[in-house]
């Protein structure tokens, strides 16, 4: 009797490990229920931050938050990576009157979040009033130091 209790606790004990690997984040952890709410915050902020960045042409906020081995590509298909990308906005002839982030999407997967969101933007290029909307996907990982944004892509919409 108390081989097959042992045995019936095992599996079970086994079963639910393996069930529990299998499942979403949110639904393996409900105590931290929070803690995710907090990291989707932070990364809604980032993901604003970033806008504001460009907006102002800050370069080296685009240095701290972007990994070392960042990987994007912009909306005109030319592919970047963290310095490039730095040199971009700091360099860029855009000046923007407005710069607003809207329908941002968080989805966390442990250590790895991905980011959608809207870009609208207005201003003027070159003496020429524009207004611009974007796409835009990020990836980030959080480690050590924090969500650093790995991998992007933005994609320009029409009108």
């Amino acid at each position: 009797m108390r081989k097959l209790l042992r045995s019936a606790m095992i599996f079970l004990f086994l079963g639910n490990t393996f069930l529990h690997a299998q499942l979403p984040q949110e639904c393996r952890q409900p105590a931290a229920a929070g803690e995710l709410e907090v990291q989707r915050q932070e990364l809604v902020t980032l993901e604003k931050e970033v806008a504001h960045a460009v907006m102002l042409h800050n370069g080296t906020f685009v240095r701290r938050v972007f990994s070392d081995d960042y990987h994007g590509a912009l909306a005109t298909g030319e592919i970047v990576d963290r310095l490039s990308y730095s040199n971009f906005v700091q360099n860029s002839r855009s000046a923007y009157t407005t710069f607003i982030v809207t329908d941002i999407q968080v989805r966390i997967y442990e250590s790895t979040a991905i980011v959608t969101a809207t870009w609208t933007a207005r201003g003027a290029e070159n003496g020429h009033p524009f207004a611009r909307q974007y796409r835009l996907m990020h990836a980030y990982f959080n480690g050590v130091a924090g969500w650093k944004l790995i991998a992007g892509q933005e994609t320009m919409l029409p009108g």
